[in-house]
């Protein structure tokens, strides 16, 4: 007997659902959604497992990748474009592969999810001996994912997948893989529904836990941020003012001594 794909199968508390009223569909939905944090905690040894692996490559210099397709890749795309500002990491230091290339951030690309060489092409490109390369994909079987992570192991990197389909190709791929079973959707094999959410769950787990564990915060701190705009300033005077006394316009002062740098400035406070 074939699988049934869990991206793929109806939900049957569904079935009626063109025939439910606006706040019925909503109400459905939300409870839905209840499930995804569910399903995400029972993958917590894995992401945790995968976490050190990327806060212990980062310590050695080595990086981080995200391939992906479709709604996976956007989300791939997006947690690591996070990295530089939160983190204060180096462009080339999180990076997000999506399949069929930057355009399809905004349109979908036929067929790119199945074009395995361009997966293959792509981890050539972008990794190296020492990287952590996690391929998202919710159902598992975008070829292009699957190559990329195959390709990424003979080229020395640890490999994770994210996916939420325990019996995909994708699982075969990776030293850790990490599942999350959430179950059929709301509308049938739309993945970008509670799927999606797993997965910016997971992604927002993985980046953050690897860049606390990595030294790239102060505890709750984000002290390495870049304090590239007017609330960003703010958020950096605050957490000046507030691990040292100053007063907003000393703290001010003496971020910009330090290049706004909230790291510098509390170092320099520190040897005073």
């Amino acid at each position: 007997m074939s699988h049934e794909r869990n991206t793929e199968s109806r939900n049957p508390r569904a079935r009626g659902i063109g025939s439910f009223t606006t706040r019925e569909i909503l109400e459905l939905m939300n409870d839905e959604d209840q499930s995804v944090a569910v399903a995400v905690r029972a993958a917590i040894d894995e992401i945790a497992r995968a976490s050190d692996e990327i806060a212990a490559a980062l310590e050695k210099g080595g990086r981080l990748r995200y391939f992906g397709a479709g709604t996976s890749g956007r989300l791939g795309v997006l947690d690591a474009s996070e990295a530089p500002p939160t983190f204060g990491v180096g462009e080339q230091v999180v990076r997000g592969l999506i399949a069929g290339g930057d355009g399809a951030l905004r349109t979908a690309i036929e067929g790119a999810e199945d074009d395995g060489d361009a997966g293959s092409r792509d981890a050539r490109e972008h990794v190296r001996s020492g990287d952590v390369v996690v391929g998202i994909s919710a159902s598992g079987r975008a070829r292009y994912v699957i190559a990329a992570l195959v390709t990424s192991r003979e080229l020395g990197a640890r490999t994770v997948a994210l996916t939420c389909d325990v019996a995909a190709p994708l699982v075969a791929a990776a030293d850790i893989p990490i599942v999350v079973d959430v179950g059929p959707e709301v509308l049938a094999g739309s993945s970008r529904l509670k799927a999606g959410t797993a997965t910016k769950l997971v992604l927002n787990m993985l980046s953050t836990a690897a860049m606390i564990r990595a030294g790239r915060t102060r505890g709750d701190l984000m002290v390495d941020l870049r304090a590239t705009n007017a609330k960003l300033r703010e958020r950096a005077i605050r957490m000046v003012q507030g691990e040292t006394g100053l007063d907003e316009s000393a703290a001010r002062a003496a971020l910009e001594s330090n290049a706004w740098s909230v790291r510098q400035t509390l170092e320099a406070h520190r040897q005073r």
